[in-house]
């Protein structure tokens, strides 16, 4: 279990450091128009959105993925409508109702 939680805070640290750098990257080749980003996880992958957040900086992160395939996607909206590809993969599980205790404190 302690592994699963060290895994999942990396993540989210990873995720918070890639955010950062994809504000930076506005103008990098992984950004474009929501509405094209969206369309084209659809389309290209079969990704469709797993959940949403909203970053410090009124920033919108999303999980897109593929039940079928597994694949997955972060992306960052920025508040001008650009959204960046911040992090991609496999293996996507849904863990939906699966509940993660707070850092200390026992199951």
């Amino acid at each position: 279990m302690k592994q699963r939680f060290l895994a999942l805070s990396l993540g989210v640290g990873a995720m918070i450091l890639a955010t950062q750098h994809a504000f930076a990257q506005q103008a990098n080749r992984n950004c474009a128009d929501r509405e094209k980003v969206v369309e084209r996880l659809s389309a290209t992958y079969g990704e469709s959105r797993q959940s949403i957040g909203l970053a410090p900086n009124n920033s919108v992160i999303e999980v897109y993925a593929s039940l079928e395939t597994g694949t997955w996607t972060i992306t960052v909206t920025m508040p001008s409508g650009v959204t960046c590809l911040v992090a991609s993969g496999q293996n996507f599980e849904n863990t939906t109702g699966e509940v993660t205790p707070a850092m200390g404190t026992a199951l």
